[in-house]
């Protein structure tokens, strides 16, 4: 019979070994699926603008501002003198030459009356004037007119005066009849001129035309044969 010995030293040398030689455990990795990296910040501070480009804007609008505000003033008050305006008409004299009232076999009416007109021109440029007409009128119904002679040349802020005389001779009033023997009964008859002038004004190489009016309410004395009072105004 046959004993089998194991000798000590030698089993723990063989365990030993094994143990500094045991193998790692493999590692495995899946194809195709992609890592995320870790999250990362970034802080962004914000941009100061700079005061010099802010200051050189600032110089740059009031440099421009200050230049341009007295340019259109300058223009403005360029443009209202010389905007071409109407002419002033204004009637310095006005004289009763002749009246009667006739009632036979008709009722009729004589009138002459003398006229003088000033003629002012306010633009800063000649005026040309080609006809002026001075009408006459008994209660709103016309009785005759007059046309100066014309054309006639105003200069530049220049005046002009116009003498007319306007004569209505037996002139029917056969409609306003019963007005007419009450403004006899009052001893003053009303009656109404209309001045109206037509031209032009020379505006550089333009010719701009103008016109203007100039109505007046006269009462004539019966007796006397004088203008008791007149009240003109301008339309």
């Amino acid at each position: 019979m046959f004993w089998k010995t194991e000798d000590s030293s030698s089993g723990d040398a063989a365990a030993t070994f094994h143990h500094q030689y045991r193998p790692e455990p493999p590692s495995y990795a899946v194809v195709g699926q992609p890592v995320d990296p870790p999250d990362s910040y970034v802080l962004l501070l914000p941009r100061r603008p700079r005061r010099r480009c802010r200051c050189r804007c600032l110089s740059s609008s009031s440099s421009l501002l200050s230049f341009a505000l007295p340019l259109v003033v300058v223009s403005a008050i360029a443009l209202l003198l010389l905007w071409p305006s109407r002419p002033d008409l204004t009637l310095v004299r006005l004289n009763l030459n002749h009246f009667r009232v006739l009632t036979r076999p008709i009722v009729a009416l004589d009138v002459e009356l003398g006229l003088k007109l000033k003629i002012r021109n306010r633009d800063f440029f000649s005026l040309v004037y080609e006809s002026l007409d001075v009408s006459i009128g008994y209660r709103g119904r016309p009785l005759g007119f007059v046309e100066a002679e014309g054309p006639a040349r105003i200069r530049a802020r220049g005046v002009s005066y116009v003498d007319a005389v306007l004569k209505v001779n037996g002139v029917r009033v056969l409609d306003d009849a019963l007005y007419l023997i009450e403004d006899l009964a009052r001893g003053s008859i009303p009656f109404d001129t209309v001045t109206d002038i037509k031209g032009y004004l020379h505006f550089f190489f333009f010719e701009i035309p103008i016109k203007a009016r100039m109505s007046c309410e006269v009462h004539v004395d019966v007796e006397k044969q004088t203008i008791i009072s007149q009240n003109c105004y301008r339309e």
